[in-house]
């Protein structure tokens, strides 16, 4: 995918914020499988200009059959795009008949890492191993998250800990992992800090505004797979 497309589908995707649910579900899916609108809406047989409404527009109600072409061509489902699942974790649906396990070499795995998403940090806690999911950012080839200070995870800097990131694909029965393990490191530059501040894509989810200690993750090894459906 060139930068421009990036650039295009992060700036319709910032714009869909204000949509209603099932317009943000629809430009959410569209980004993950790197298509654009026009993309979308030739393969639903749909104009450009209609997904466009129905992504941005609070008020949009699409129908029923028109819901059923976007689903197809995102391959998904009429409910996943009405949020029929959001409450449930992912993998409920049906393994494929005939799947594989792979395994991912480093660059695959920092690949999938992308530049930012949210994945899950396990540490030792005061009350044993816990997991937690964090927001996190790739820079300098290293997973940075954000924490607050006296948190759980604060309490991990000098430790080791594991971070691992997924993404299940209900409707291709297919999925991936990767697991980053290595020494939790404080950021503490103040020059690095206003930079990661800068790359970081959001907010931590949770909200916050103490949040704000960065922690490194100093790779000592990257491992992962996935499942490919036959």
């Amino acid at each position: 995918m060139s930068e421009q497309t990036r650039s295009v589908m992060a700036e319709e995707a910032r714009r869909a914020t204000g949509a209603g649910d099932v317009g943000r579900r629809i430009a959410a899916r569209r980004a993950e499988l790197g298509m654009t609108r026009q993309d979308v809406a030739a393969r639903a047989g749909i104009d450009a200009g209609y997904l466009q409404y129905v992504e941005q527009q609070p008020s949009a109600a699409p129908g029923t059959s028109a819901l059923i072409r976007i689903a197809d061509a995102l391959d998904t489902g009429v409910a996943a795009l009405q949020g029929g699942g959001a409450g449930l974790p992912p993998g409920v649906g049906r393994a494929a008949d005939h799947s594989e396990l792979i395994e991912l070499d480093p660059a695959e795995c920092r690949a999938r890492l992308s530049t930012h998403g949210v994945g899950r940090v396990a540490a030792h806690g005061a009350d044993g191993l816990v997991v937690l999911p964090v927001n996190y950012s790739v820079a300098d080839g290293s997973v940075m998250f954000r924490t607050a200070p006296g948190s759980v995870l604060a309490t991990a800097v000098g430790a080791r800990v594991a971070f691992e990131v997924d993404h299940v694909d209900e409707a291709l029965s297919q999925g991936w992992s990767v697991l980053v393990q290595g020494r939790a490191r404080a950021v503490i530059d103040a020059d690095a800090v206003r930079r990661l501040d800068a790359l970081a894509y959001s907010r931590p989810w949770a909200g916050g505004a103490e949040r704000d200690l960065w922690v490194r993750v100093d790779e000592e090894r990257i491992s992962g797979r996935r499942i490919a459906a036959h």
